[in-house]
């Protein structure tokens, strides 16, 4: 079991107001993601207006246990079969009938929100166009079951059965969190499960839910830059995030406009 985290009126007030500024710049970065657009120059985009609402990028320097060196960007931009943590390296242009995954996190007024998204760059396939649209619904799957009293299982067994019904799979090696004073808190949030499992939700806490979807095996490899994660076959990837505050009725999305 877990300990608990609970945030106080005056956290969830910064956390509202963080996740807006974050929804405002992933919003402009939606705009930019079109071929010929420089990854580098989408990071210098998000920094920018981080920076302008007077907030810090929180992947910016980050070095989780494990990690050789600190992350590099304030921005994860992941191409294709590149599933997360994808650096925004100069030169990598996104090219047309890309899948383009942008991740993005704020500290503001000393809280942390987390947020990411899956976009096409120009024309692509239905089967492309179909893993995005399931990749976003399943986040939405995942939300509709949070509440207080609902269990982290619950979660993961909603978004894990939509996502399979409709002939994807779920990455099983990488998951959700909480999310509050730090980028990443407990409790660990599945995109898998049984029903009636795992930690107990509490009114009060704030989380992010983030399927992350394939076209293909869940498997997953890492790069040899020690921070972008690749699909073990090649298939194409999705990934959807907000950040939630559980309520007794259900939960707010905290990162949305």
């Amino acid at each position: 079991m877990t300990s608990i985290i609970i945030s106080t009126e005056k956290e969830i007030i910064a956390m509202r107001r963080g996740g807006k500024i974050l929804a405002e710049v992933l919003a402009r970065l939606a705009e930019m993601a079109v071929p010929g657009a420089d990854a580098s120059e989408l990071n210098k985009e998000a920094e920018k207006l981080i920076a302008k609402h007077g907030a810090t990028p929180l992947f910016l320097g980050y070095q989780p246990e494990g990690a050789s060196s600190p992350y590099p960007a304030a921005l994860c931009v992941s191409i294709n079969d590149e599933v997360v943590h994808a650096v925004p390296y100069k030169g990598k242009i996104i090219k047309e009938g890309d899948v383009v995954s942008f991740d993005l996190g704020v500290r503001y007024e000393g809280m942390c929100t987390d947020s990411a998204f899956t976009v096409a760059a120009g024309v692509v396939p239905v089967r492309t166009r179909k893993l995005i649209a399931v990749t976003n619904k399943a986040l939405y799957e995942g939300i509709a079951v949070v509440r207080a009293g609902a269990k982290i299982g619950d979660i993961g067994n909603a978004i894990q059965h939509y996502v399979e019904r409709e002939g994807f799979s779920v990455v099983r090696e990488l998951a959700g969190h909480g999310v509050g004073h730090h980028a990443h808190e407990e409790p660990m949030i599945l995109n898998f499960g049984k029903k009636g499992t795992g930690e107990q939700l509490v009114a009060g806490m704030t989380i992010a839910l983030e399927p992350m979807v394939t076209d293909g095996d869940w498997r997953i490899k890492t790069d040899t830059d020690g921070w972008g994660i690749r699909t073990m076959d090649g298939s194409l990837a999705a990934h959807f995030e907000h950040t939630l505050l559980v309520t007794e009725e259900g939960c707010e999305i905290l990162t949305e406009l």
